[in-house]
């Protein structure tokens, strides 16, 4: 594995560690409407990343082997398997959101501190995942995959990962657990992203054909976070419209930011 493929993996853990650090020098827990705008946010750094980094280029990449008119299978495909992927997960996965005193998933005695982070390792996976897939496209030599758009994936994934370590270690803290065990905890919620990631360049690059579908997949198991988990906490109360201009705000950054480094 070379040194930019490394170093792309572990930006995206980069960004959830230094938001969970956000315990130390914070002494409050985050403000509801500061929630909302960066779940908002988040949510549309996701959708775009989506979009331009997965999506499109799943459709690119298959036209040599399916042609222009069938070179939407893959994605459609790969993206349908994303979404039921993250759906047995969600179920499967025993999880507690932020603002909710119901857990979700299998039954499961663990503390809300444990089931807290295990939703944002939910939100992870994906996220991990879609990185891994464009990093594996690029060294395969996939021709419209360029170092820059990988990179830009990366950044972008890390920047939305940045409030969601804070999102998660706050909390954690005002729940009474000591600064360092949140910081830790915050931490451990964003592992799952470079191993996900490595795992997938590794299955990548055993079998290239199914790139197409894995750019995809990886579109529409974010998609399902983002639908099924971040617009409903970040649309939670008043000022709800605050989530909607911030979710402008990511999809215009990282669209931005795939189309100038890609």
């Amino acid at each position: 594995m070379s040194v930019e493929i490394l170093q792309g993996l572990l930006i995206p853990f980069v960004g959830t560690s230094l938001g969970a650090a956000c315990v130390f020098f914070m002494k409050e827990q985050l403000n509801p409407l500061v929630q909302r705008g960066l779940l908002g946010f988040a949510a549309g750094i996701m959708v775009a990343a989506s979009v331009w980094s997965l999506l499109i280029p799943s459709m690119e990449q298959a036209v040599d082997s399916w042609g222009d008119v069938l070179s939407c299978i893959p994605a459609v495909t790969g993206f349908w398997a994303g979404i039921l992927f993250l759906l047995l997960l969600d179920y499967l996965i025993p999880h507690q959101h932020l603002n909710s005193d119901e857990s979700e998933g299998m039954k499961c005695k663990a503390a809300k501190s444990t089931m807290m982070v295990l939703a944002v390792v939910l939100h992870n996976i994906p996220e991990g995942m879609a990185v891994g897939v464009l990093y594996a496209s690029w060294y395969n030599g996939a021709a419209d995959i360029t170092l820059g758009a990988a990179i830009a994936l990366s950044v972008g994934i890390a920047i939305q990962n940045f409030p969601e370590g804070a999102i998660i270690s706050m909390p954690l803290r005002a729940e009474g657990l000591s600064k360092v065990r949140s910081f830790v905890y915050g931490v451990l919620s964003g592992v799952v992203e470079p191993v996900g990631a490595a795992l997938t360049i590794i299955f990548a690059s055993i079998i290239i054909p199914v790139l197409p579908f894995l750019l995809s997949f990886a579109a529409g198991a974010m998609l399902y976070v983002v639908v099924e988990e971040i617009i409903p906490e970040m649309s939670e109360g008043e000022h709800s419209n605050i989530g909607t201009i911030m979710f402008a705000v990511g999809f215009s950054l990282m669209m931005v930011l795939d189309t100038t480094l890609g």
